[in-house]
């Protein structure tokens, strides 16, 4: 997924960072054997990552956009305060079983909520206010989710952006295609007066955007 930084590089970033639990391995694996594009899933790193930020914050309510298998789910649910619980939207619902399997094997039945369909659709429907948000789903709608969500996100709240650097091709000013995409998300949030942001190159870079 990465071309950022190398291979190697890489591979010691995950040799000495804090191993996920064994279900989350496992999942990783059956994601990896049975699943077109395995590659998309969050991973050791980032998913330790999306913990973390998750454990700091304490959050009640957690939304994520794009579930895939529920790896980066059950990562940042990992965080949630005792009555939380997260919302996870895909449009995909082909990967049910397997997500389903995963959040049982972690314990998260209780706490984790699937919704399936379109997230420009649903999150409109959602009243709640956000601790948390994760976007990882399809690139070309990231400017309308941030949009969708930035007046659910209380002050003091997280959004998290997935692939922001899009393989280092975001500083190709001629770029087209998801490059593009990705740039002008960026500076479309640098220019929110509402938010705050900085990008984190953990994997295919991170816009960590805080609601003032």
């Amino acid at each position: 997924m990465s071309e950022i930084i190398s291979n190697q590089l890489l591979q010691y970033t995950a040799d000495f960072t804090s191993e996920e639990s064994l279900a989350l391995q496992g999942l990783e694996r059956k994601t990896y054997k049975d699943v077109l594009l395995p590659n998309m899933l969050s991973g050791k790193v980032q998913g330790r990552f999306l913990s973390f930020i998750s454990r700091m914050l304490r959050p009640t309510h957690i939304l994520e956009i794009g579930t895939f298998t529920g790896y980066s789910a059950i990562c940042l649910a990992e965080g949630l305060s005792e009555d939380g619980q997260l919302i996870t939207i895909d449009i995909n619902d082909e990967r049910e079983e397997l997500i389903n399997e995963a959040i049982q094997a972690t314990g998260f039945q209780d706490k984790i909520l699937c919704k399936t369909g379109s997230a420009a659709e649903i999150i409109p429907t959602i009243n709640k206010q956000f601790d948390l948000v994760f976007i990882d789903a399809d690139k070309v709608n990231y400017g309308l989710y941030f949009d969708l969500v930035i007046d659910k996100v209380r002050s003091g709240g997280i959004i998290l952006v997935d692939n922001v650097l899009w393989r280092g091709e975001v500083v190709d000013e001629d770029g087209k295609g998801k490059a593009k995409m990705m740039r002008d998300f960026n500076e479309k949030v640098l220019k929110d007066l509402r938010v705050e942001n900085v990008i984190i190159t953990i994997r295919d870079g991170i816009n960590m955007i805080y609601k003032k």
